[in-house]
Formats: structure tokens, C-alpha cells, sequence
């Protein structure tokens, strides 16, 4: 069966790494390149921990860290577009991919906890 949150974040990783070496590469650009590419990996690197979490809770705490890792990575990607490193275009694709990383998170996260308590 497909883990769709698994496959999606591992997709997204790919392109934050391939975005980081553009920014490296050609903007130059550094600092804000190395913290998007710390939090926009790490999503995909909690989720597969996630998979072998060993309780539901433990299972919910990690995603909770991912969500939070796909929210950061949505500020430097908001950030690297207001600083024009980034046209409003070049990051309107991957700010639609991490957009649907956070939603999958969140219905995971309360699917799971709504389980919990029935």
C-alpha cells in the first residue's frame, strides 16, 4: 500500500536539495539556502521515523515535529521569495507542494488522535 506522506516528502526533500544548489550556485545565497534545506529534509527524514514509532503517541509526536518542519521550511521559502532570490512564480510550485505537506500532516495528526480517544 502506498504512504502517500512518505513518498510526498521524500519528492519534496529532492527538491529542496535541487533549490538549495540553485541558490548556492547561482544567487550565492548561503544562509538562508542551508536553513531551508535543514528543514525541508528533515520533514520526510520524520515521517520514515515515524513509521517506527512505538506508540500511537510517540507516532503522533513526530509527526507533530515534521508539521513543524514543514512550517519552517514555508517561512524561509516565503523569506527566499520576498528577498528576490526567488520569483513570486519560481516559488509558487514548491510553496503548492509544502502547502499540501502541511495538510497531509495535520489530517494525519487528528485522524490518529481522534482514533485514540474512540
Amino acid at each position: 500500500m502506498p504512504n502517500v506522506v512518505k513518498e510526498k516528502s521524500f519528492a519534496f526533500a529532492v527538491r529542496i536539495i535541487n533549490l538549495h544548489r540553485f541558490l548556492n550556485g547561482e544567487k550565492k545565497e548561503y544562509v538562508l539556502a542551508k536553513q531551508l534545506l535543514k528543514s525541508g529534509t528533515a520533514i520526510g527524514a520524520l515521517v520514515r521515523e515515524a513509521e517506527q514509532a512505538e506508540s500511537k503517541p510517540d507516532f503522533i509526536h513526530k509527526m507533530a515535529i515534521a508539521l513543524k518542519e514543514a512550517n519552517e521550511t514555508k517561512h524561509w521559502i516565503l523569506l527566499i521569495r520576498e528577498t528576490r532570490y526567488l520569483t513570486a512564480k519560481e516559488a509558487e510550485s514548491i510553496l503548492g507542494d509544502n502547502t499540501e505537506l502541511l495538510k497531509l500532516l495535520t489530517s494525519i495528526i487528528k485522524t490518529t488522535k481522534r482514533g485514540m480517544t474512540a
